[in-house]
């Protein structure tokens, strides 16, 4: 196996053989080897020599223990530098790669779950450390904690040692036993996170956020090289030859998508837009929107010049967006816009024309709709910190909603015999497949049996979120398998402010992926203030919201 640092062995070989020369005495010569006198002067005997080379040349190779309770990940996939041997126990070794103190090579963050549906969002690291230590919090649901051997040893010289309300399971349990006890929470490698998790911030540090701070976060591990007497310069050679990852957690390869819900630049979030500004409607709620590295809108509305004034037309149902208002999306850091909504063709070809050239204007994916079929059905493919992401989007109510042909403009029928085949190639082709529906448009928090059967068509066929942009309250989830399935997330920015309360409420959705895969998502909660502009719901509200829609979620 050859070095990847070369250089860095070398010095740490003369380092250890000066060691070797300065602590040790000469070896003493074989008993059957004569050796003559000789003068000072005469050159020492042949066999003499030999044994001297010998004994400088072939130093002892560096041996290193490796703790058996490291991560397995990290385990398998050491690799012993050039001229290294592994060492059966530490107490054998000239170094040991081990959990807590010593000098630190690299850091394994962990992280606090719950199952999906679980209320408390985060915290304080007191009520933690006090649950880890047997002692349980009225500050914390939860009364257990699950963790791995591999987890317990981790967090051992981290948290001191685990009361009874810590419990070891096999890593591969743990989901499945959170998710079917009560109050029963579990701690995890970052790289072990997946969707059925929901992520608890501790001190409102979280793992899968852009703005996390390993060294400030109570969960993060130190895995450390020791070396007892060896000098100081044979542990930073041997520290740089090991070439051990940072962290199991490489924030270059994480990346967050916002998924929003109904926008309709028209009627009164239109006059509000005029009265108070284009950028009125999100002064509650950009940073969210902003802060992802991929912001989604789903834009049912045409723009066109020949828009009129959204005060005289109060009441239509004949939609358009007076250009400016494309400011609105500008500032809340807009990626990609879905096209399949109802009224994209409500001011006809033209204003399509018109408006897809905006879009392009502004550097935009759009899907679902286009200047012809071809162009709607079209994913959105992008790349980002490694991650490949495809949006597909169509919509499934009566065909006269969706009027994109080979020849006109309009928004995509969901036409299955195209769309399950696409998300399979999709999914073969290394992308991970977002599927938008404008679909069936009702008023319950719960899920509509026709959505539910093509939801699960599209999961089943590879997409691993599948959201509805069509309602416009919020409305039921679930997983099918590893996919996520959000049957309606509300209005971002539509005026139905004084049709209920559960039209007034809505979430955005933010999706976390990581290496290559969909790890986690969390649900932003907004409420309206008025009829264009949404602010984040109140803990209570927040608490309120969830519990409705967990239970007619069927959790």
């Amino acid at each position: 196996m050859t070095s990847k640092h070369p250089i860095l062995t070398t010095l740490m070989r003369i380092t250890i053989i000066g060691l070797v020369l300065t602590a040790c005495s000469p070896a003493p010569l074989p008993a059957t080897t004569s050796v003559p006198t000789t003068s000072n002067d005469s050159p020492p005997p042949a066999a003499a020599t030999q044994t001297a080379e010998n004994a400088t040349s072939q130093p002892a190779q560096p041996s290193v223990w490796i703790d058996p309770h490291l991560p397995s990940g990290l385990r398998a996939d050491f690799a012993l530098p050039d001229g290294w041997q592994l060492a059966s126990s530490a107490t054998a070794a000239d170094f040991a790669l081990t959990w807590g103190a010593g000098r630190p090579v690299t850091r394994w963050v962990y992280a606090l779950v719950a199952p999906f549906p679980t209320l408390q969002d985060d915290v304080g690291f007191d009520d933690l450390d006090s649950l880890w230590q047997g002692q349980k919090s009225s500050l914390v649901s939860a009364d257990v904690l699950l963790v791995a051997p591999e987890t317990q040893a981790a967090l051992t010289p981290v948290l001191g040692q685990p009361g009874k309300t810590v419990q070891v399971l096999s890593g591969d349990e743990l989901l499945d036993q959170t998710w079917s006890r009560h109050n029963t929470w579990a701690i995890v490698p970052f790289e072990d996170l997946e969707p059925r998790w929901k992520v608890i911030q501790v001190d409102t540090q979280s793992p899968i956020h852009k703005d996390f701070l390993p060294l400030q976060y109570p969960l993060t591990a130190p895995i450390s090289l020791n070396a007892g007497s060896t000098a100081p310069q044979a542990l930073d050679a041997a520290v740089a030859a090991l070439d051990l990852p940072a962290s199991n957690r490489d924030a270059d390869k994480l990346t967050t998508l916002v998924l929003t819900g109904t926008t309709a630049l028209v009627r009164g979030v239109a006059g509000l837009m005029e009265s108070k500004g284009m950028t009125y409607p999100d002064q509650q709620i950009r940073q969210w929107l902003v802060d992802a590295d991929i912001t989604h809108v789903s834009n049912e509305v045409a723009f066109t010049p020949r828009c009129p004034q959204p005060f005289d037309r109060e009441n239509n149902l004949v939609f358009c967006s007076q250009p400016e208002y494309i400011r609105l999306l500008e500032d809340i850091g807009t990626d990609v816009v879905e096209l399949d909504g109802d009224h994209f063709q409500d001011w006809g070809p033209e204003a399509i024309q018109y408006s897809m050239d905006l879009y392009d204007e502004e550097g935009w994916g759009t899907y679902g709709g286009g200047r012809n079929l071809a162009e709607g059905r079209r994913p959105w493919l992008v790349e980002d910190h490694g991650n490949k992401l495809a949006f597909l989007g169509c919509n499934a109510k009566a065909q006269g909603y969706a009027t994109a042909s080979d020849t006109q403009p309009g928004a995509v029928y969901c036409d299955f015999d195209w769309l399950l085949p696409e998300i399979k190639r999709l999914k073969n082709d290394g992308y991970l497949p977002i599927v938008t529906f404008q679909h069936l448009e009702y008023y319950s928090y719960s899920a509509h049996p026709i959505l539910q059967e093509d939801f699960r068509q599209a999961a089943k066929a590879g997409a691993v979120i599948i959201s509805g942009s069509q309602a416009h309250q919020p409305q039921a989830m679930e997983f099918s398998g590893a996919s996520f399935l959000h049957y309606g997330l509300g209005n971002l920015f539509f005026d139905q402010y004084f049709e209920g309360i559960p039209l007034r409420q809505a979430f955005i959705d933010r999706h976390v992926f990581y290496n290559g895969q969909y790890l986690s998502t969390e649900l932003l909660t907004i409420q309206f203030v008025d009829l264009a502009q949404p602010r984040p719901m109140t803990p209570d509200e927040h608490n309120d919201l969830l519990s409705i829609i967990f239970d007619a979620s069927g959790w």
